[in-house]
């Protein structure tokens, strides 16, 4: 965070300083040990007086809505939704990592791409291009050199989840196969959506719904799927905003720390 910071001030041409205000959006910094961790070092580092550390998904619905009140759903390597009303009251639902969680996120979709292609190789499950996707993605010969591989990538969920391009690419070309893990994908994400809505008593009224990550964003097939299946469950989200630099909500927060008349604009 420290190198972040020199690079930051360093783009903007200005002297590092205290500054007026200042909130870092970080996945799992709303768990109270790593928001202390976070809470020390800006004090160490004199960053500002008005500090706050938040998790990833709030600046995200602070940036897609103007009220800040709503739903953010993002699914990138991970998936998660989060919600909060008018009052403040605040529930999320996903966000439970890789191992047992993450539905209809790009880890997700390239795992069950990667299921999918191993059965299809098996004979176990329909063909599919993905398979020969897969195999020409990674510059393999042969299916079983799948199985090195992949477990070589097995640390980097990253990496992993950049396959999930492959399905977006193959179900374009009318692959059955592909097409089923898309729409899976976005009822996956539909419900966690339902899940907060319900929660926030949303459901028999609109709300606005911020979505960002790259997998949602980069994929018209998944986000045209998920606003159909959001409509099929009866749920009115409005406006839809789609949140390409979530940055831009961490400011907004920020500036709310910050008195009228020290350092901002009445």
């Amino acid at each position: 965070l420290d190198d972040v910071l020199d690079a930051v001030y360093d783009a903007a041409g200005v002297v590092r300083e205290a500054v007026a205000a200042a909130v870092l959006a970080l996945a799992g910094s709303d768990r109270d040990e790593n928001r202390r961790t976070f809470e020390h070092w800006a004090t160490l580092h004199e960053l500002t007086d008005r500090f706050r550390v938040v998790h990833d998904a709030l600046p995200v619905l602070a940036a897609g809505s103007d009220e800040g009140w709503g739903i953010a759903l993002i699914a990138g390597t991970g998936s998660l939704a989060f919600g909060q009303d008018r009052d403040g009251r605040t529930v999320r639902s996903g966000g439970w990592g890789h191992l047992f969680g993450d539905e209809g996120s790009g880890y997700a979709i390239a795992q069950a791409a990667l299921r999918a292609a191993a059965q299809s190789a098996d004979g176990r499950g329909p063909e599919t291009q993905l398979l020969d996707a897969l195999l020409k993605r990674l510059e393999l010969e042969k299916p079983g050199d799948l199985i090195p591989a992949v477990y070589e990538m097995a640390n980097d969920r990253a990496a992993v989840a950049a396959l999930a391009q492959l399905v977006t690419e193959v179900s374009a070309m009318g692959d059955p196969v592909a097409q089923q893990i898309i729409d899976q994908a976005a009822e996956d994400l539909a419900t966690m959506v339902t899940a907060v809505a319900a929660q926030l008593e949303f459901v028999d009224r609109r709300f606005p719904l911020a979505l960002a990550g790259g997998i949602l964003l980069g994929n018209p097939q998944l986000n045209e799927a998920l606003r159909a299946k959001l409509s099929a469950r009866g749920l009115q989200p409005e406006p839809i905003t789609d949140v390409h630099d979530p940055v831009v909500g961490a400011l907004r927060l920020a500036r709310q720390l910050v008195p009228i008349g020290v350092g901002r604009a009445d």
